[in-house]
C-alpha cells in the first residue's frame, strides 16, 4: 500500500491496527476514529492529511510514524525495495524473461501494488533512461496482465454525474455494452455494429487533450504516453473491413476500460486537485461525448475564484497598431474564428500557445493543450516527424512542411509554417489544416455570387 497524504486512514488502520496505536502516542484525539459513527461517517472519507490537521501533527511525521509501523508490525518490504523488485521484474519482462516465473516473483516477493505506484515505476523508468516510451508502449499489455491479480478490486470512485470521471465510466458501461451485442450478432450485421465502435475516438479525444496535460503538469508523462500509444493501435483496428479482424479490436478496446478503471482513473483522482477537474471539465465541450452519454448536473465544483488567486487586470489599449492598418483584439480573435481554416500556433520553446476555436474544426483541440509542449500533442508513433520538422525549421533549413491525407471522405490539407521576425530569428510554428474536398471538386467557372 501506498502512503501518501491522500491515503485514506481507515484503509491503513483496517489493514494495520497497530498504527492506531503509535498515533494515540501522538495525539489521544485520534480515539474519535474508533467511534462506529464517526467511522462511518468523517472516517470512511477522512485522509492521512485531514488527520494530520486534526490532530495537529506534521504530515512529514505522520507519514513516517505510519510507514515505520507497518514496515515493523508486518514485515514487508519497504517501497523502495518492492519499487526496486518492480524494476526488476519489467526489465526482465523487457529482456524476454519466462511470464510465468516474473509472475510468480511478482506474487511472492512484492505483494499488493497500487494503480499510481504503477504510474509511478514507469515514470521513474523513462526518467533514468531504463527504458523508452516506445519500449514500455510495447509492454502496455504485459503490465496489465502482470498486475491484474492485485487490480482486480476496482476502487468506489463515488463520483456523482456531472464530474469527468462518471462521465467516462458511462461511456465505459456503453462502451461493452455494445461489444456484447457485437459478438452476439449474426455474422452479416457484426460489421455494421462494429462500425458503430468509432465514437470511442471521442472518448479517447478527451482523455488525450484534457487528462493527459494535467498528468504531465503534475510530473507524470509516461504513462499517457503509453495509453496514447494504444489508442492509435485501436484506431487503426477500428477502421477494418473484415469480419475475422474484429474479435482482437475487440479485446483491445476490453483491455483499454480495464486499464483505465484501475490505472489511470485511481491515478487522477488521488493526483488531480479541484482546480484540475474545472478544467477538464471546462474543455469537454468542446470535443464532445461518446455514445449517447451526457454528463449531468449533480457536480458542483466550487468556482475558479475559489481556487485561484485573484490577478490584477492587464489593461491594453482598444486597437493593436499592425503593419498595416490596427484591430481590436476582439476583432483580431473573429477573424481568426472565421478563416475557414484550422490554425495552431507553437511558440519558440515548442509549447502550443494559441489554436482558433472555430466549431468545425477538423482535429479537435480544448483548453487543456495550451502551454503543453507540442511532441506531447502528437502520438508516440509520430513525434520523431514532429521533431524534425521543428528542427528544419529553428535551423533555417527550411521554412514550410506539407501533408494531406484522406479522413472520413475528406480530403485534409495540412500545412506547416516555420515564423519568424524581421531579422530572420525564429519565434514559432503556424500549423494550417483545411478540408479541400469541395475546392478540389470545383470546374469550370462562377462569376457571379449565387447564394445557397
Amino acid at each position: 500500500m501506498e502512503i501518501n497524504n491522500k491515503t485514506k486512514i481507515l484503509q491503513i488502520l483496517n489493514k494495520y491496527p497497530k498504527v492506531y496505536d503509535e498515533i494515540f502516542k501522538l495525539n489521544p484525539k485520534v480515539k474519535r476514529l474508533k467511534n462506529p459513527i464517526a467511522r462511518k461517517t468523517m472516517g470512511k472519507k477522512a485522509t492521512i492529511e485531514m488527520v494530520s490537521k486534526m490532530l495537529k501533527i506534521p504530515i512529514e511525521k505522520l507519514i513516517s510514524t505510519i510507514k515505520k509501523t507497518i514496515e515493523l508490525s508486518s514485515g514487508e518490504l519497504t517501497y523502495e525495495e518492492r519499487k526496486n523488485i518492480l524494476k526488476d521484474i519489467l526489465l526482465k519482462i523487457h529482456e524476454g524473461g519466462e511470464f510465468e516465473e516474473l509472475k510468480e516473483m511478482f506474487r511472492k516477493a512484492v505483494g499488493d501494488i497500487t494503480a499510481p505506484e504503477i504510474g509511478q515505476l514507469e515514470q521513474e523508468l523513462i526518467n533514468e533512461g531504463a527504458l523508452e516510451i516506445k519500449d514500455i508502449a510495447k509492454l502496455s499489455d504485459l503490465h496489465v496482465a502482470l498486475f491484474k491479480e492485485s487490480l482486480d478490486e476496482k476502487p468506489d470512485y463515488d463520483t456523482v454525474p456531472g464530474h469527468p470521471v462518471h462521465t467516462y465510466l458511462q461511456e465505459n458501461l456503453e462502451i461493452a455494452n455494445l461489444i456484447r451485442r457485437i459478438r452476439t450478432a449474426q455474422e452479416d450485421e457484426k460489421l455494421s455494429l462494429f462500425k458503430k465502435l468509432a465514437q470511442v475516438e471521442i472518448h479517447y479525444a478527451r482523455k488525450e487533450n484534457q487528462v493527459f496535460p494535467i498528468l504531465e503538469k503534475i510530473g507524470i508523462s509516461g504513462p499517457p504516453q503509453v495509453m496514447w500509444a494504444v489508442h492509435d493501435k485501436i484506431r487503426t483496428g477500428l477502421k477494418t473491413e473484415k469480419v475475422e479482424e474484429i474479435e482482437p479490436v475487440l479485446v483491445q478496446i476490453e483491455d483499454m476500460i480495464y486499464k483505465e478503471e484501475h490505472i489511470l482513473i485511481p491515478m487522477i483522482m488521488e493526483g488531480f486537485e479541484e482546480s484540475h477537474w474545472m478544467s477538464v471539465r471546462d474543455g469537454e465541450e468542446e470535443i464532445g461525448y461518446a455514445f449517447g452519454v451526457t454528463p449531468g448536473t449533480k457536480w458542483k465544483p466550487i468556482s475558479h475564484s475559489d481556487v485561484h488567486m485573484p490577478v490584477e487586470s492587464i489593461s491594453i489599449k482598444d486597437k493593436l497598431n499592425i503593419d498595416v492598418g490596427s484591430l481590436s483584439q476582439k476583432q483580431i480573435n473573429i477573424m481568426l474564428k472565421t478563416l475557414p481554416v484550422d490554425i495552431t500556433f507553437v511558440d519558440d520553446k515548442d509549447e502550443v500557445a494559441y489554436y482558433s476555436d472555430t466549431e468545425d474544426r477538423i482535429f479537435p483541440r480544448s483548453k487543456g493543450i495550451i502551454g503543453r509542449k507540442v511532441q506531447k500533442c502528437h502520438p508516440p508513433d509520430s513525434v520523431h516527424v514532429v521533431e524534425d520538422i521543428l528542427k528544419k525549421f529553428k535551423s533555417g533549413e527550411k521554412d514550410v512542411a506539407e501533408f494531406w491525407i484522406q479522413m472520413g471522405g475528406k480530403f485534409i490539407m495540412i500545412r506547416y509554417f516555420a515564423m519568424r521576425n524581421e531579422e530572420g530569428k525564429y519565434v514559432g510554428t503556424l500549423e494550417v489544416s483545411q478540408e479541400l474536398s469541395s475546392l478540389r471538386a470545383l470546374k469550370g467557372e462562377r462569376r457571379l455570387v449565387e447564394w445557397s
